[in-house]
């Protein structure tokens, strides 16, 4: 049975979607590029990325904690200066920050900013308040860790703020993380989709899902979450 939807959603991307790191496609559109990025501007559909902290508090648009799979070095992104880090590219481009990013986008499409913590949670309200404060789109802030949403409730109470929330989580965890985090939406794996926390969630706040990859896991998801987080085949019918 479908769950409910709670209502009205401020990042509602329109059913096209977030498109999971940008609409990333071999080596001309590698993920979380501003390739990317332009290119599911074009599709105009939302936009799902990542975020690293550099060693000197820049915010740059990354996945990894290392650029050993995207750029073939042992490099750390936590460990490195930006400057350094401009040494590297992703397909012909060098690393993005938040900054290019939002000034390419310039509000024209929602976008889902996930905060991946590596011994450095503290340090990311005041980097965030710098990347973010003149941003006048709509975007969300999210991360698998609840502390940073916690954080942006008292630092930043204007930055929509969400949870990521993996299906093998124990109930137990997940609670501690809500109580933690007060997220304003939440963003889970695909496989919890259908379940009870899950619907009784979407009662009060949105519900979004990862990753879908297949027309069957996009018909199921549709059901039972307000937007769809996805690439290759499981790219939502508009």
């Amino acid at each position: 049975m479908p769950s409910s939807r709670s209502g009205p959603d401020f990042l509602d991307p329109g059913p096209a979607g977030f498109a999971h790191r940008g609409l990333h496609h071999g080596s001309a559109f590698p993920e979380n590029s501003l390739a990317a990025f332009s290119a599911a501007l074009e599709a105009g559909v939302g936009i799902e990325c990542d975020l690293r902290l550099t060693a000197d508090d820049r915010v740059v648009v990354f996945h990894d904690a290392d650029a050993r799979r995207m750029c073939e070095t042992p490099l750390t992104i936590g460990g490195s200066t930006f400057a350094a880090l401009q040494q590297l590219r992703i397909g012909a481009s060098p690393l993005p920050l938040l900054d290019d990013l939002l000034a390419l986008v310039a509000g024209r499409v929602s976008l889902l900013l996930e905060v991946k913590v590596d011994d450095d949670v503290w340090r990311w309200p005041r980097a965030l308040a710098e990347a973010i404060g003149g941003y006048s789109g709509a975007f969300g802030v999210m991360s698998f860790d609840p502390r940073i949403p916690r954080l942006l409730k008292t630092s930043q109470p204007g930055v929509r703020r969400g949870l990521v929330i993996r299906d093998s989580l124990s109930p137990l965890s997940r609670q501690l993380a809500l109580w933690l985090a007060e997220p304003q939406f939440i963003a889970v794996e695909k496989t919890a989709l259908g379940k009870s926390w899950v619907s009784s969630l979407r009662r009060r706040i949105p519900i979004y899902s990862w990753t879908i990859r297949s027309v069957a896991e996009r018909t199921q998801s549709q059901v039972h979450a307000d937007a769809l987080i996805w690439e290759a085949n499981g790219r939502p019918r508009s």
